[in-house]
């Protein structure tokens, strides 16, 4: 598990395991965001099973799936809800952190600029240079 800052509260991962939620909770993250639908990985690694190793941890857990076809403005705004409402810093993981990042880009639309949303990605490691026409 190697988290990627995005900004101060908000940072991104590709899967994590079960044994990983200790060392995510002594690393001071509150809340862990799955956005990974169960359909792409195996079952010890499905929602649930997260879940129960998280709150375990003392780590809070919500699931959020992400594909093409569910980055809806009412997920990104969940996602965003999620992050604002979380007492701590937050970690939210998929395939790549791909996805995780750009729930996080959508969600900062009109309150940042494309330039600073796509600059904190890219020093993230993900470069969203392509979703700058949705940012702006």
């Amino acid at each position: 598990m190697t988290p990627r800052r995005i900004d101060d509260k908000y940072f991104v991962s590709p899967q994590i395991d079960v044994t990983d939620m200790s060392d995510i909770a002594k690393a001071g993250f509150k809340l862990v965001i799955c956005n990974r639908p169960n359909e792409e990985v195996p079952t010890e690694l499905h929602a649930d099973v997260m879940k129960i190793a998280a709150e375990a941890a003392g780590l809070d857990f919500e699931v959020l799936p992400l594909t093409h076809q569910t980055m809806t403005p009412d997920n990104i705004r969940r996602q965003a809800d999620l992050v604002a409402q979380s007492d701590g810093p937050v970690l939210a993981y998929c395939a790549s952190g791909t996805r995780s990042t750009i729930a996080w880009a959508l969600g900062q639309a009109g309150q940042s600029s494309a330039d600073d949303i796509i600059a904190a990605a890219l020093k993230a490691g993900y470069n969203i240079e392509g979703l700058r026409y949705a940012l702006s």
